[in-house]
């Protein structure tokens, strides 16, 4: 039986911290498995302890070089997809994720849907020596959500709402 809570830590290509913070185990399917942070959840933001301010909802695809962030208002955005590694499960407890600057927002208040940090993947592009095959599928990933969060594909439409309906 999997652990109630899930440690989620992402750290940067040259293994500096990024995030940690512990999440609620809400639901596997076949899109990835769904983690629950209620707000006031102790947390690790670039090496310094945070606490979040606002629930959020994230899921780990089973395949996949990004995770997706769903948020309730008054965050401005509805969801905030990272690019990162495929998910490296340590048991069912814990979940280690190398993210790779680039994120696929789309806004709440227009529907807009941007890509940001082009500057940061292309500093440590160079800084890290990103592969070749990474910087791939990087910015396969970062397309394919560019049309996923415009076009009505779930989970980025509708499907999301039930899990952060637990958080908020």
């Amino acid at each position: 039986m999997p652990s109630d809570v899930v440690r989620v830590i992402y750290q940067k290509y040259d293994g500096s911290a990024h995030r940690d913070y512990p999440a609620r185990r809400l639901a596997e399917d076949d899109l990835g498995v769904w983690l629950g942070v209620t707000a006031g959840t102790e947390s690790i933001y670039h090496g310094r302890p945070s606490v979040e301010q606002i629930p959020f909802v994230l899921l780990v695809p089973h395949h996949g070089w990004w995770t997706g962030m769903f948020n309730p208002p008054p965050r401005t955005s509805e969801v905030y997809c990272d690019i990162a590694s495929p998910a490296r499960w340590e048991s069912t407890d814990t979940v280690h994720l190398v993210d790779l600057d680039l994120d696929v927002v789309r806004r709440r208040a227009t529907g807009l849907v941007e890509l940001r940090d082009e500057d940061e993947f292309a500093e440590h592009r160079v800084r890290f020596g990103y592969p070749e095959d990474l910087v791939v599928e990087a910015e396969s990933a970062a397309r394919w959500l560019m049309g996923a969060l415009g076009d009505g594909t779930e989970p980025f439409a509708t499907s999301y709402r039930k899990w952060l309906a637990l958080v908020v």
